[in-house]
């Protein structure tokens, strides 16, 4: 899973430096580090990401509150979404990764399930 969230990442990544130019490319990098680092502030928990995936967690988040902020008509067909609702949707794409990633278990095999338990002495 989150091998497909830094894919998806990348991949919006490249899609973006395509459209912007490089300032606004580098502005939508650091504004997006910053939505995830405050994201990652906001949501209680403990999240194991480090700098990279905060970054992606900013852009997509982002990506998503302009997708969304267009469908309701707040932002124009050019506009990028604000600080605040990138924070917002950071924090919703943050709250989605940690429930997907949490829910993952890890089930030993059955010949594995005993050597947990002590042996008794002979």
């Amino acid at each position: 899973m989150e091998n497909i969230v830094i894919g998806v990442g990348v991949i919006l990544a490249v899609i973006l430096a395509l459209s912007l130019s490089s300032f606004h490319l580098i502005w939508f990098i650091v504004v997006g580090f910053v939505a995830g680092l405050l994201a990652r502030a906001l949501l209680p928990g403990r999240q194991s990401m480090g700098l990279l995936r905060t970054t992606l967690l900013g852009i997509i988040g982002s990506i998503i509150a302009g997708w969304i902020g267009r469908a309701a008509g707040w932002y124009g067909p050019g506009d990028n979404a604000g600080f605040i609702a990138s924070t917002i949707g950071a924090v919703l794409v943050l709250a989605i990764y940690t429930a997907v990633v949490r829910h993952r278990t890890v089930a030993l095999p059955s010949n594995r399930r005993d050597q947990d338990f002590p042996r008794k002495a002979a």
